[in-house]
């Protein structure tokens, strides 16, 4: 598992403009990512997902949020998200336990 705390930092900075991560906090661009781990992809009660996210059908845990970060548009053809992805593994890794501690 990577570091959460950096995870958190490289959250806020990469992902926090389009995703919100409090409990009960409001949807953006993206859904809030609170709880996210163990969630069906597409399935975020009060967010309308895309038709490519909601027919994906995961489950999202480490395995599935590291190959969708790494390439997002190729995990899920048809995805809004506008972004390109996460390069760096262990950049990746921080960034999943930093979502993994959202419980």
């Amino acid at each position: 598992m990577g570091d959460p705390v950096h995870g958190k930092t490289l959250f806020l900075r990469m992902c926090g403009m389009c995703h919100t991560c409090n409990k009960d906090e409001r949807h953006k661009i993206g859904p809030n990512l609170f709880g996210i781990f163990g969630k069906t992809c597409g399935t975020v009660p009060g967010f309308k997902s895309t038709d490519a996210m909601r027919k994906k059908g995961v489950v999202w845990d480490e395995n599935t949020l590291n190959e969708y970060l790494q390439f997002p548009k190729q995990f899920i053809p048809g995805t809004k998200m506008m972004f390109n992805g996460i390069k760096k593994a262990e950049d990746r890794r921080d960034i999943i336990a930093f979502l993994a501690t959202l419980k």
